[in-house]
């Protein structure tokens, strides 16, 4: 097997399988001998927050000089980002390696005619592949919910964590807050300890309170933290006694750090123990790709991968320390997402949209759509059938202090990412 022969046999895969539970991933790891098993976790569900979230925890934790796994979703850049250890992603040949191992199990499985799907499948390829580094724990981020989600297959976690809620895959998680809740609070296993975003729906924290006491969790939420100051580039904070720097931007990174950091508290009181000085260090050198992500300053060019309301009313927010600038938008959306309740917080800061359709994505909503639901809310909306020339188009209507935001998909983020990166390091020469 090559390695594009193991993209082409996991990307060939059906995302999703035709009825929701654990029965095959089970069924799955149990042939592969249980490697997750052998492996201790971090668990974080959420609706938003969950990337950034690991992204501080996992950091800290290879810092205080733990090898510590990383599974997250989607990828931005590589589809290899998905699986890494200590900051690196898994090698084409160990990929091959683990996905060989894995698919002589699938085809078994598919011969029987219950095939895993290609999250299932890929989460077998991680658990093998830590397995087999020998990890000391994993940060393992949630596909989707979290009841029938397929990392939920593991045993009580050192630690589980409820990032921000909110509405998004509705069609499959439930249409209110509380079915919503309930599916990510799937992951509250018996005995653990819960640690959830403080700032939460009531209807919402309620759902986690309820559960964590059904399964005897302590449930840790975090207390408030001090701002000491706050840009487009990053936060100053001090939470419980540690003063912080956040590279990440936005007043709900600085919620999201308060959660790393009693996470990582938390797991030090079940045998992963991470001194302040490695939590300070940790969080200060998080980068994270494609949210609120700066890739030029002359003009700013900024791009962020929200893609449901909660997530584009946390980027209006972050827009607000912006205020005086000229933002121009691209934006691409899919069409199974709340566009309109997104783009509410969005647009009202922004001079102009150029509406694109998400390459490659057969969940694209027309760009056509897409304009004529934004037209009402930002005084010029264009239409550009290719996103790198709406990009093109709207960065020439940037002078030196304006703002290119480029946002409304992981998916259009990732595609775009490369150009915007290339633009953003020539207008840092000019």
């Amino acid at each position: 097997m090559t390695y594009q022969e193991a993209l082409d046999f996991l990307h060939g895969i059906p995302r999703f399988g035709k009825k929701p539970g654990l029965r095959r991933i089970r069924r799955l790891l149990e042939r592969m001998g249980n490697p997750q098993d052998t492996l201790r976790f971090i668990h974080v569900a959420g609706t938003n927050g969950k990337g950034s979230t690991c992204a501080m925890v996992s950091r800290v934790l290879a810092r205080a000089g733990y090898r510590t796994g990383l599974y997250i979703s989607p990828f931005v850049l590589d589809f290899r980002e998905r699986i890494q250890v200590d900051g690196e992603m898994i090698a084409p040949q160990d990929l091959v390696q683990s996905t060989a191992l894995v698919k002589s199990h699938w085809d078994a499985l598919n011969a029987e005619g219950e095939p895993p799907s290609e999250f299932e499948t890929l989460l077998a390829v991680a658990m093998d592949y830590f397995q087999r580094r020998r990890v000391d724990v994993v940060v393992l981020e949630v596909g989707m919910g979290g009841r029938f989600d397929a990392t939920n297959v593991i045993q009580t976690p050192v630690v589980s964590v409820i990032t921000s809620l909110g509405l998004d895959h509705t069609e499959y998680l439930g249409d209110t807050i509380q079915q919503i809740a309930m599916e990510k609070c799937g992951i509250i296993k018996p005995g653990g300890v819960t640690v959830c975003y403080p700032r939460q729906d009531p209807k919402a924290l309620e759902v986690v309170r309820r559960r964590c006491a059904e399964e005897n969790n302590l449930l840790i939420l975090p207390k408030q933290a001090q701002v000491l100051s706050m840009d487009f580039f990053g936060t100053r904070m001090i939470y419980d006694g540690l003063e912080l720097t956040v590279p990440l931007v936005g007043a709900h990174q600085v919620l999201n750090a308060s959660v790393a950091v009693e996470t990582l508290r938390a797991a030090g009181r079940r045998g992963l123990y991470v001194a302040d000085e490695d939590i300070v260090e940790g969080i200060g050198r998080v980068s994270f790709p494609a949210r609120l992500e700066v890739l030029g300053r002359k003009p700013y060019i900024v791009l962020d991968g929200a893609h449901n309301p909660s997530g584009a009313q946390v980027l209006g927010e972050a827009l607000k320390l912006l205020e005086g600038r000229n933002i121009h938008a691209v934006m691409g959306m899919l069409g199974n997402k709340d566009v309109s309740g997104s783009l509410q917080f969005i647009l009202p800061h922004c001079k102009s949209l150029c509406a694109v359709p998400v390459a490659g994505n057969p969940l694209s909503l027309p760009a056509e759509k897409l304009a004529e639901i934004a037209s009402p809310l930002c005084p010029r909306v264009e239409v550009w059938q290719d996103p790198a020339d709406g990009v093109r188009a709207a960065l020439a209507r940037c002078g030196p202090e304006d703002v290119l935001l480029v946002c409304g998909s992981l998916y259009l983020a990732s595609y775009l990412r490369p150009l915007l990166t290339e633009l953003g390091a020539c207008a840092n020469q000019s």
